[in-house]
C-alpha cells in the first residue's frame, strides 16, 4: 500500500512535502517525493496531513498491568532476593490481548518498551510492537536493558544513599568475579556471593556493556554518582527521571548518556526532585544530551494505561523550549537508537517496519487526531474498549430520567 500527498517527516532526514511512503509485506520499501506507486497498489490520500513514524513510549508497563493494579493484575514487579531481581523477565507475562493496547495504538503509539519496577535492580526490559498476535509475533528485542534505581527508598532494601551505591558496586564487582570464575563457583570451590546465581548471570550483559543499566535517579548529586559508577565499571548507562538533570547537563552530555524524562510536571514528588522544572528536557537537549521523552505526569497512569500521552509530553517540551524536530525524534528515533531497535522502527526509511501514522495536523497539538495508524503495514481499525463504551452510552435508554 502507499500513503501519498502528505508532508512526510522521516525523522532520519528532512521533511518531504507531498511525499509518498510505500509499504510492501509489512516493511517500508520507499520514501520520497518522486516515488512511483505501482499500478493496482491501494493508496491512501494524505494531502494536507502529517505523516510520521509510529510513536514510541520507552517507559511503560503496558500489557503487564491493568487499570487499578489490584489482585493479580500487575505482572511488572518481582520479589527477588535482597532487593535484587536481575533475572526477572517481565515480558514473559506480556498480554498482547490487553484491552489497553488498542486504545494506545489508535492514538499513534505503535511501539513501547516494557519495564519492571521496584527493588534496587528490578529486572530486564523489552521492546514490543502494539500489534495483534502472540508474544513471539510482537517482540522486537529482549532484553533491551536492566532497570534499577538510585533513589534510596525502602524498595531498594537500603537505609541510606551511601549504602545503596555500595550495594550496587558490590553487585557489579561480584558479577565480574563470578564471570571470571564460573567453573569454580559451580564446583563450590570459592566463596558464596550475596546474590543469587541467576541474578549474577543476568548482570553479565550489563558489566560487559552489551545492554545498558537504566537507573531511575532525580537528584543532581545522585546523577553524578551514577555517572561515576558507570565510568568505574565501564557501563552503558541510561538515566530515567533525572528531574534535576539540567543542573548537571554538561556532565551527562560529556558522558554520552541518554536521559528518559518528561515535560508535564514540575512538582517535586520527593526531596530528591526539589529542583524539578518543566524545561528540564529542553535544557538537557540544548546541552547535547540525547533526550527520550516519557511520561512524568505522576500517578503511574502514563506508564500504565495512558502511554498515548507521550505526544503531549512532546508538545509540552516544545512549549518549554525544545525544538519541534528534537521533540519528534525524542518519541521516535531517539528511543529506538538508545535501545538497539533503530534498524526496525523509529524512522521512515526503506527496510524498516511499516509503523506509520497519518495525522490530521501537528501530532503534538491536543486537537489533532491519528486518522490512520499502521503497525507493520497493517492498519489498526478494531475499536478500542474506550470506543465501545462511548458508542454504548451515546444513546441513553428510554427509561433514563435526568436528575
Amino acid at each position: 500500500m502507499a500513503i501519498t500527498g502528505g508532508t512526510v517527516y522521516p525523522v532520519s532526514g528532512p521533511p518531504i512535502p507531498r511525499g509518498t511512503v510505500l509499504i510492501r509485506n509489512g516493511r517500508i520499501t520507499a520514501v520520497g517525493a518522486a516515488v512511483v506507486v505501482p499500478a493496482g497498489v491501494p493508496t491512501v490520500d494524505a494531502s494536507g496531513k502529517w505523516v510520521t513514524p509510529g510513536l514510541i513510549n520507552a517507559s511503560t508497563s503496558l500489557g503487564l498491568a491493568d487499570v487499578g493494579y489490584g489482585g493479580n493484575s500487575n505482572e511488572s514487579s518481582a520479589t527477588g532476593k535482597d532487593a535484587v531481581s536481575a533475572s526477572f523477565q517481565p515480558w514473559l507475562a506480556y498480554d498482547p490481548a490487553s484491552v489497553l493496547i488498542p486504545d494506545n495504538r489508535e492514538y499513534g503509539v505503535t511501539t513501547v518498551a516494557i519495564w519492571p519496577g521496584g527493588n534496587l535492580i528490578a529486572g530486564q526490559g523489552a521492546m514490543v510492537d502494539l500489534a495483534p498476535g502472540s508474544l513471539r509475533d510482537v517482540l522486537l528485542k529482549a532484553p533491551i536493558g536492566m532497570a534499577g534505581q538510585m533513589e534510596g527508598n525502602s524498595s531498594a532494601g537500603v537505609g541510606a544513599r551511601g549504602e545503596l551505591i555500595g550495594k550496587l558496586a558490590e553487585l557489579l564487582g561480584d558479577t565480574k568475579v563470578f564471570m571470571a570464575n564460573r567453573v569454580a563457583y559451580n564446583a563450590a570451590r570459592m566463596r558464596p556471593f550475596a546474590f543469587r546465581r541467576v541474578d549474577l548471570e543476568a548482570m553479565i550483559p550489563v558489566v560487559t556493556g552489551s545492554i545498558p543499566l537504566v537507573l531511575a535517579v532525580d537528584r543532581a548529586a545522585d546523577i553524578e554518582a551514577a555517572l561515576e559508577l558507570a565510568r568505574t565499571y565501564q557501563l552503558q548507562l541510561v538515566l530515567s527521571g533525572a528531574a534535576e538533570g539540567w543542573k548537571v547537563a554538561a556532565q551527562i552530555a560529556a558522558a554520552r548518556v541518554p536521559v528518559l524524562t518528561g515535560a508535564m510536571n514540575n512538582i517535586p514528588g520527593s526531596f530528591n526532585a526539589l529542583g524539578a522544572r518543566q524545561d528540564n528536557a529542553a535544557l538537557l537537549r540544548k546541552a547535547g544530551v540525547r533526550v527520550i521523552l516519557i511520561g512524568n505526569a505522576g500517578g503511574g497512569q502514563e506508564e500504565g494505561f495512558n502511554a498515548r500521552n507521550v505526544r503531549f509530553e512532546a508538545g509540552n517540551a516544545v512549549g518549554y523550549g525544545m525544538t519541534w524536530d528534537d521533540a519528534l525524534a525524542a518519541v521516535t528515533l531517539a528511543p529506538a537508537v538508545a535501545f538497539g531497535v533503530s534498524d526496525r522502527v523509529g524512522s521512515l526509511r526503506a527496510g524498516l517496519e511499516g509503523n506509520v501514522v497519518v495525522w490530521s495536523g501537528d501530532p503534538f497539538e491536543f486537537s489533532t487526531r491519528a486518522e490512520h495508524v499502521y503497525v507493520r503495514g497493517v492498519e489498526s481499525t478494531a475499536p478500542s474498549r474506550q470506543d465501545l463504551l462511548t458508542k454504548r452510552y451515546m444513546r441513553l435508554p428510554a427509561s433514563y430520567g435526568a436528575p
